[in-house]
């Protein structure tokens, strides 16, 4: 029993970037293994159309964690809390949605999510239900709860009052109704990014304000880097990995991280345990496992969630065929770099360009790939791993940095 507890948390804590009341967490779980009982671990989503990278779901692949030891996940639609707009490090409100539009963005959430959450230990929930009826009276009673000076401990409000940039008094509201949405669902632990910190935590005074009876614990995920392994995963910076991506597609992204960044993504987004990662990441460094083996299997468990078991090996087989067609010599020049370069330097070191002005110029004229893949971002940098690189049509390069 104490293994399986102890087992449990360490899957738990498993990449997050904090965890309040761990403690509280560990009951909950021993209870489970004990009695059967059943917890309620709260995430809440923007009720706007959802277009899913695997940065969103880092939170997501936490709360299926969660489902194996006992947790009914309350995955809480945002409907009316978005008609106020969660200031959160935003400068503008969201625009308002209509309830169809709502119930359509929520279906396209269950299409996506429950691909890696138990559909029979979820419970979809959208705030409307209760905040609607909480009423004018209701709403003063919850304000009465927090004082300004604390609202604005809050880093984002504290800048912004700081700095003279105006505040409206309904942006203090949100996090106040996000609390009180812990209160309505009786939650026992809430999960989320390191920015909504304060949110989370308002969720706790509620709840024993308004005389719960416990206090919800808080855990938080940290940012997943992108496929160039420094900045966030940003469908604007192109270095995402899409959830809806095409499985070819997809298989040949996770191949194109680095060898260093692959431990990043297996500590976040992979169902093997942490013995097993740790065996693979052995197995690695003493030369029995080939670090391109380890990360076809990320690849193929990872195709093989969002497109059915068998995918990925399908994927793989595809993405050897193509590869194989594609007129890479077998004979290349091979470049050894120690630490990180930058992509323009790197072309000129490989002889694949005479200068870095001409590197960024074949960037920006699409001229240049990495793996296979166009590359966009002329300020690329290039960590561990090996690389193709390609320019034009018949310049190639075989690059590894140590």
């Amino acid at each position: 029993m104490e293994n399986k507890v102890q087992e449990a948390i360490a899957e738990i804590q498993r990449g997050t970037a904090e965890i309040i009341d761990i403690e509280r967490i560990e009951k909950l779980i021993t209870r489970y293994f004990q009695t059967g009982e059943n917890f309620y671990v709260k995430a809440g989503f923007d009720p706007t159309a959802p277009d899913l990278h695997l940065g969103h779901t880092v939170l997501i692949q936490k709360l299926a964690a969660f489902q194996k030891y006992g947790g009914i996940v309350q995955f809480l639609i945002g409907d009316f809390t978005a008609t106020i707009g969660d200031p959160t490090g935003k400068s503008e409100t969201r625009k308002v949605l209509s309830e169809e539009q709502v119930l359509q963005n929520a279906q396209s959430y269950k299409e996506q999510v429950f691909k890696i959450l138990d559909e029979s230990k979820t419970e979809v929930k959208f705030n409307s239900t209760w905040l609607k009826e909480l009423g004018t009276a209701g709403l003063i009673s919850l304000a009465s709860n927090l004082t300004v000076a604390r609202m604005l401990e809050r880093d984002d409000f504290s800048k912004r009052y700081a700095s003279n940039t105006p505040i409206a008094v309904s942006e203090f509201t949100y996090p106040l109704l996000q609390g009180y949405d812990s209160v309505a669902m009786d939650t026992d632990i809430e999960l989320g990014g390191t920015d909504q910190k304060f949110n989370l935590l308002m969720g706790r005074t509620l709840q024993k304000a308004y005389n719960c009876k416990k206090q919800q614990a808080v855990l938080m995920m940290p940012i997943l880097e992108g496929l160039d392994g420094v900045q966030k995963m940003s469908k604007s910076l192109g270095n995402y990995i899409g959830v809806t991506d095409e499985a070819f597609d997809m298989f040949g992204k996770v191949l194109s991280i680095s060898d260093e960044l692959m431990w990043r993504y297996y500590e976040l987004l992979s169902t093997k345990s942490l013995k097993e990662i740790e065996e693979l990441k052995d197995g690695v460094e003493n030369g029995s496992i080939h670090p391109k083996d380890a990360k076809d299997s990320l690849a193929i468990e990872i195709v093989d969630r969002y497109h059915g078991i068998g995918a990925g090996q399908k994927a793989k087989e595809e993405f050897k065929k193509v590869f194989a067609k594609k007129d890479i010599p077998t004979d290349i020049d091979e470049y050894t770099f120690e630490g990180e370069i930058w992509i323009g330097q790197a072309l000129v070191d490989s002889k694949l360009v005479p200068s870095t002005s001409q590197a960024r110029r074949d960037i920006k004229a699409g001229a240049v790939k990495l793996n296979q893949e166009k590359v966009t971002d002329d300020k690329l940098n290039l960590s561990k791993g090996e690389y193709i690189l390609q320019k034009g049509k018949k310049s190639f390069a075989k690059i590894t940095i140590n």
